[in-house]
């Protein structure tokens, strides 16, 4: 026997009981993008290598380890995307979109060689929302209340907002020479990583999760200390305009985004009981990347969210989404039966096309094709055995209560379908 081939590490096959969770949660932000009125984005999953080493910096983790990178036949350096920013950026400048404010959203699969774990995959699905040519506090409001009603719509609670400033690249390049300095003087106590990066990236340090380095973290400067009036007033009125909404918020002032293109506004909801990778959705404001990537000097801001996680929190929620349970199962005595079941299920999707009903396919007696029913969760049998072709009627029989069989005339057939089936919910099982 041959060897299985098995999913890549960190790749994972998403199965049917666990779809309808992820197409319950794709559907709500589908909803709300258009209640908000932002456009949809489709972008590519291969990128040119550049466009992430000039964004996200080459000094960092996703560049440096992460990034699954490759020369195609033309020897040309690409990578699968490793976020969604970036191309979005790309795509904007490429199709002259930048024009006017806009609002785009995205959604797909990311590419990361990280170490695999609850909340973090090697193929990751994100939701990613970028808005251009807006740079004042409100629309920063509006992203907070658009991703909070979202977790209202989907029924999840027990997420912190925090906030925090970057402030302008000055005062973060101040910031920077004084950080350097005291972590310098703590140099031996920092792990490799950390040595690393302390002359190129300094302000990741802070986002390590080394237990060893936390205590040294605390006693770090806070970057807040150096930012100066213009960019604390921004601040404010981002303060002031979430408490006006009634959104709670914390200001964490060790709050900094892992890519080299933020400034000023940066937040994320945490959700302590998804462990170390407890960030659920992140974002802030990156003012300087279109300039950066080619285009005009444009004002930016953007979020990203993590499918795996909202659904994992679905799953801590016990929330579970009855999508796999039949309206009917088509059960018949005949070849010319079966024959007419499926005229008669075609003619039913016609009329009615958001019902689930399935024609018994393979044969087998009455008692075992109604197990088969069973076991796909019907709510209701349909019957059509030899007399009832001949009466043209079919048989009803409620599988999830003692209701009695019934006949239904083929004329009748999708009124009572119509009246006693799509206008009932699915019930709990």
């Amino acid at each position: 026997m041959a060897n299985k081939i098995q999913a890549i590490r960190g790749m994972h096959d998403i199965l049917p009981p666990q779809i309808y969770l992820w197409q319950h949660v794709e559907t709500a932000i589908r909803t709300l993008m258009h209640c908000y009125d932002y456009q949809e984005l489709r972008l590519p999953i291969v990128e040119t290598t550049e466009l992430f080493k000039r964004s996200i910096g080459e000094v960092t983790d996703i560049v440096e380890k992460e990034m699954y990178s490759f020369s195609d036949r033309n020897g040309d350096g690409l990578t699968l995307r490793p976020e969604g920013t970036a191309s979005c950026v790309r795509a904007a400048i490429e199709h002259g979109l930048l024009d006017t404010p806009r609002r785009f959203w995205y959604q797909g699969p990311m590419f990361r060689h990280e170490r695999p774990q609850r909340g973090r995959y090697r193929q990751f699905h994100q939701l990613g929302i970028e808005v251009f040519g807006l740079p004042g506090p409100d629309i920063e409001l509006e992203l907070i209340l658009l991703i909070t009603r979202l977790w209202h719509n989907l029924g999840l609670k027990q997420l912190e907002l925090q906030i925090n400033t970057l402030g302008n690249p000055d005062e973060r390049a101040n910031y920077r020479n004084v950080l350097v300095t005291y972590l310098q003087q703590n140099y031996t106590k920092l792990d490799v990583d950390s040595q690393r990066r302390l002359q190129q990236n300094p302000l990741r340090i802070l986002d390590s999760k080394n237990p060893e380095l936390q205590d040294i973290l605390t006693k770090a400067p806070i970057l807040l200390e150096y930012i100066g009036p213009k960019s604390l007033e921004h601040l404010e009125q981002l303060k002031i305009n979430l408490s006006a909404c009634n959104i709670n918020y914390t200001i964490n002032p060790r709050l900094v985004r892992g890519l080299d293109y933020y400034t000023h506004t940066v937040f994320e909801w945490v959700n302590n009981n998804l462990g170390t990778q407890g960030t659920v959705c992140a974002g802030g404001r990156y003012d300087n990347l279109v300039e950066q990537l080619g285009g005009r000097p444009t004002t930016a801001i953007g979020l990203a969210m993590g499918i795996e996680r909202i659904v994992a929190m679905l799953i801590d929620h016990n929330h579970v989404i009855n999508a796999n349970q039949l309206d009917i199962y088509f059960i018949t005595a005949s070849n010319t039966a079966q024959t007419q079941a499926f005229i008669i299920s075609e003619q039913i999707r016609d009329k009615i096309p958001q019902i689930r009903i399935q024609v018994h396919c393979g044969g087998g007696s009455f008692k075992s094709q109604f197990k088969k029913a069973d076991r796909n969760q019907a709510r209701y049998a349909m019957i059509l055995g030899d007399d009832e072709l001949t009466r043209k009627v079919v048989g009803i029989k409620s599988l999830r209560d003692q209701n009695q069989q019934i006949e239904v005339s083929f004329l009748d057939l999708i009124n009572w379908l119509q009246t006693h089936i799509m206008s009932q919910p699915p019930s709990n099982l």
